[in-house]
């Protein structure tokens, strides 16, 4: 299925669009606002849900799959000590620098 260059673009501008004013009016609206504390602390919640919600399936579950294997999920491990690291350091670079460094070394001595 080939599309054509303008189809494409249209694409690109209306999710940016999307993407821009779904962030914007809450914040327009909002702005102003004083939300009471129990609503900010469950908002505050939010981030570490979504977060879960996207690596729970990535660590747990490649390719649809539940294993736990080296071979078959290096995420998995090299995880391990990257979440280490982030309790341990609390510093984004180095939590990368682990999680980048784990995974390619379990690739080069395994794959």
């Amino acid at each position: 299925m080939t599309y054509s260059t303008e189809t494409i673009l249209l694409l690109i501008v209306t999710m940016a669009g999307a993407t821009y004013f779904s962030r914007l009016l809450p914040l327009l609206f909002l702005a102003r606002c004083k939300l009471p504390i129990t609503v900010e602390r469950w908002l505050s919640h939010v981030p570490v849900a979504v977060l879960a919600a996207l690596l729970g399936p990535a660590l747990f579950l490649p390719k649809g799959e539940f294993t736990l294997e080296l071979s078959r999920n290096p995420h998995f491990w090299a995880a391990i000590p990257t979440f280490a690291a982030a309790i341990y350091t609390r510093n984004m670079f180095i939590t990368v620098l682990v999680g980048v460094a784990g995974t390619a070394l379990i690739r080069f001595f395994l794959m």
